[in-house]
This record gives C-alpha cells, sequence and structure tokens, in this order.
C-alpha cells in the first residue's frame, strides 16, 4: 500500500511507500540504520586485520616492521601507504606538515610535507602523534578514520536504506579502508548529498545546499575531487531543485560557489601563511609524478614503451592532454546534466558528479587502488545495474591484489619478462576492465535515476516527505 498527500486543493499531490511516509516506519529504519553501521564497524575491522598483517613483529631503530618488511607488503597483499610513510615524510619525527616544508628539485619532499591536501597532512600528523613505530601510526591513523567510514555507512543507510550494505559489506572497504587517508574525504562528499536530499530540515534549498557546498570544500581540502562536485551541485540550485518557480535562482547558486570558496581558503590559508614554500610542494609533488608502473592508469599501460618514466616528451605530453581531457569530461557531464534539466525539469547533480568522478578516474595519469571507494558510495546512491556493479567490483580485485602480487614477482624474479605471468595479465584486466567499465558508468551515471529521498523543494505545499 502507499500514502498519499493532498494539497490545499484537495489535489492528490504525491503517494509515498507506507513505510516512508507513516511514523509506524520509523523504528524499522532505525533498525535498518544500526544492522549497517553494525555491519560497517565489522567490515572495517576486516580491513585493519588485513593491513596490520604487514605489522612487526619486529621493530628496527626508525620504527620499520621487520623482518623483511618490502617483501611481506607486496607478497601478502597487506601493503598500505599509511603505514609505508612512517618514513620518509618526516612523520616519525613528528614534523607538523608543510610549514618548514620544501620540494627538491628531483621532487623529493623534506621538511614535513606530504603529497596531500592539507586537511590530509593534519590527519597524518595526528594519527603519528602517539606512535613510535609504522604499526601504532597505522592503528591511530585507523582510529581516527574509522568514524568517518561508519558515518558514512549510517549517511548511505539513511539515504538508500539496504542498498547502502553494498558499502557496508563491500570488498573495497576490506581492501582499501585503511590503504590511504579516503574515508574523511568519502564522507564529506556522501554529507553533501545526504545535506541536500536526506536532511529532516524545513531550511530552503540554498541553505541545505550551503552547509554541502562546506563539506565538499572540506572534501577538497582532504583530497581535492570532491571540489568538482560544486558545480554540478550549483546547476542544481541554479535551477531550483526542479521546484516550481520562474527563472533562474542566481543568487542561491552564487551563495553555494562562495561557501565552497571560502571553506576552502580557510583551510589552506593558514599554511599558506606560516609555510607557502611547503604548502605549494605538496602540488608540485603531484604535477612532478610520471606516468610509471607504478601509477595504474592506462596512460602507462596504453603507451608502452612509449610510456617509458625517461620518455621526457611523452611526460610532457601526458602532464598537459591528461588534465585537458579530464576538465573537457566534466564539460560534457555537465552539458548532458543541463539537457537533462530542459528535458526532464530536474537537474541531475549527483549523477552528473559520478560522470566526473568516472572521467577523472579514467583520464588522470594515476589511478590508485584505493579510488575505488571514491566511487563506491555512487554504486548505493544511483540505480547502477547490479550487473555492471559486480563487474567492477571483480575488476577491481584483480587490480588490488594482482598489483601487489606482480609488484613481488618483479622483486624476487629479476630478470624474467615483467609482463608476464598470472600476476601481471590480473593487472591488466584490472586496468582495462576498470577502463572500459568507467566509460560505460560514465554514460549509465547520466542516464539512471538516483536512490534518493524525494527532493522537497519539489513537493507541492502539504504532501508529506519522507521519513
Amino acid at each position: 500500500m502507499t500514502g498519499t498527500a493532498v494539497g490545499p486543493a484537495g489535489r492528490l499531490v504525491g503517494a509515498l511507500p507506507r513505510a516512508a511516509a507513516e511514523p509506524a516506519g520509523r523504528p524499522r529504519g532505525t533498525l535498518v540504520l544500526a544492522v549497517l553501521v553494525l555491519l560497517t564497524g565489522v567490515t572495517l575491522v576486516l580491513g585493519y586485520a588485513n593491513k596490520a598483517r604487514c605489522v612487526g613483529p619486529e621493530f628496527d631503530a626508525a620504527g620499520r616492521s621487520g623482518p623483511d618488511y618490502d617483501i611481506r607488503i607486496d607478497r601478502d597483499v597487506c601493503y598500505s601507504d599509511i603505514q609505508h610513510l612512517w618514513l620518509g615524510r618526516d612523520v616519525n619525527r613528528h614534523v607538523f606538515p608543510y610549514v618548514n616544508g620544501s620540494i627538491t628539485p628531483d621532487g623529493t619532499l623534506a621538511g614535513g610535507t606530504v603529497e596531500y591536501p592539507v586537511l590530509t597532512g593534519v590527519l597524518i600528523w595526528a594519527g603519528a602523534y602517539f606512535a613510535t613505530n609504522d604499526g601504532g601510526f597505522l592503528f591511530y591513523s585507523a582510529l581516527l578514520m574509522a568514524p568517518f567510514g561508519l558515518a558514512t555507512g549510517w549517511l548511505l543507510g539513511r539515504l538508500s536504506r539496504w542498498r547502502a550494505l553494498l558499502w557496508a559489506l563491500g570488498p573495497p572497504l576490506v581492501l582499501y579502508a585503511f590503504h590511504n587517508w579516503d574515508l574523511p574525504v568519502v564522507a564529506c562528499a556522501v554529507g553533501a548529498v545526504f545535506a541536500v536530499h536526506g536532511w529532516r530540515t524545513t531550511r530552503s534549498l540554498p541553505q541545505r545546499a550551503t552547509v554541502a557546498a562546506v563539506l565538499l570544500g572540506l572534501g577538497f581540502s582532504f583530497k581535492l575531487y570532491p571540489g568538482a562536485f560544486v558545480l554540478p551541485l550549483t546547476l542544481y540550485v541554479l535551477t531550483r531543485g526542479g521546484a516550481p518557480g520562474t527563472g533562474l535562482d542566481w543568487r542561491g547558486a552564487l551563495r553555494v560557489l562562495v561557501a565552497a570558496a571560502a571553506t576552502v581558503v580557510a583551510a589552506n590559508l593558514p599554511f599558506v601563511i606560516a609555510g607557502y614554500d611547503g604548502w605549494r610542494a605538496s602540488f608540485t609533488f603531484q604535477q612532478l609524478r610520471k606516468v610509471d608502473i607504478t601509477t595504474n592508469s592506462i596512460w602507462y599501460w596504453g603507451f608502452r614503451p612509449e610510456s617509458d618514466p625517461n620518455n621526457v616528451p611523452f611526460q610532457e605530453l601526458v602532464d598537459w592532454l591528461s588534465p585537458t581531457l579530464v576538465l573537457l569530461s566534466f564539460a560534457v557531464a555537465a552539458a548532458v546534466g543541463w539537457w537533462r534539466w530542459r528535458r526532464d525539469g530536474v537537474y541531475p547533480w549527483v549523477g552528473v558528479s559520478a560522470a566526473m568522478l568516472c572521467g577523472f578516474l579514467l583520464l588522470h595519469k594515476v589511478h590508485s587502488p584505493q579510488y575505488t571507494l571514491w566511487l563506491l558510495p555512487f554504486f548505493v546512491l544511483l540505480r547502477v545495474p547490479w550487473g555492471i556493479v559486480t563487474a567492477y567490483l571483480l575488476a577491481d580485485l584483480a587490480m588490488g591484489i594482482g598489483i601487489f602480487r606482480w609488484f613481488y614477482a618483479i622483486k624476487v624474479g629479476a630478470g624474467f619478462d615483467i609482463f608476464s605471468g598470472f600476476a601481471a595479465q590480473a593487472v591488466a584486466i584490472g586496468v582495462w576492465g576498470r577502463a572500459a567499465l568507467l566509460v560505460v558508468l560514465f554514460v549509465l551515471f547520466l542516464r539512471i535515476p538516483a536512490v534518493l529521498p524525494r527532493d522537497r523543494e519539489r513537493e507541492p505545499a502539504g504532501a508529506l516527505t519522507p521519513a
């Protein structure tokens, strides 16, 4: 059965599932959320246990795990950037990031600078504060980030109910939850969607979108990519979220842009003032990074042998071609979203954001394995066919496991053809499988509906809203 709502003139204006429309459905909704958060917590524990296999049992004078750390991390597929970067960025020295940092001409960071935006840098410093070895650093970092993973599970449950099991029980959470510092940025991106579509409040769309813009600005200061979502959010507000009205809401759209920009400035400006060279070095590091065997991108695999790191003309070509194509994919996604608005009356900002992310993952010169965590919430929030989801997760498993077994084979098998063998083929399957599916997903995300509560801005007066 469905619950219905009648407008002021007695006209039927909406029909909602009874469980969503009636208060009686709320206890069941609370149970769903509790189960989702609990399962997310169990999966996070498994994710930590997976990475902790590389810790100890011995530690050298610098706090590095032993014995045979360099072999074990690849052989046992338990490598973590968190544990690995205990050494090499002054993390073990507890140096506050960026303030006294720099970068050498060959791209080596020094003085506490890390290759991530400022909020991630602070998170790294905080995770290392009480640690005396790489195992402690991994443990304290996991403690800091676990609440973000749990919050993401709760938010996705509020937005999509049981579909959020894909986050709570997904293999990527085991493989990558503590591979790098990605859980906070994912929580920011999902929180932005929740602020617009799941927040029980009487606040207007521009007000909710302003909160979302702040979260996206914080996300940008963690890992950059949520900053791209500010454009589709702005266009969603500009077009009034499909609500009845005349003209475009330029004031609301400007408010979103200002909120996002002000958040980024507030997060970054103290570091710019305290140590510009160290702050700038984190961006310079990424600009100088070459396409090589560690980048896992189509640029390396699709252009061998020209993609050799010592091929300067090729590296210089990719340095400008990759970001140009990424920006072009953003423009295409935004334009298709505008066409959808003119045809259907609603700008699909969540789908456009997901398509933008696909463009980045496909065309950026680096495609690290943990980036799958960025994409996973969109499998929950949009009605992606389960066959496509399964195919992507299988390709990701081939990459996430194969890449480390391949590195291990290279380390212990000097002199053999590094592009032969099962592990190398698994990596190739992962790279090209993900690439093909990202093209498919780019198109799908711009076509398929979202799994979101009804947008309050579009409901006529008197309509019931979901619980």
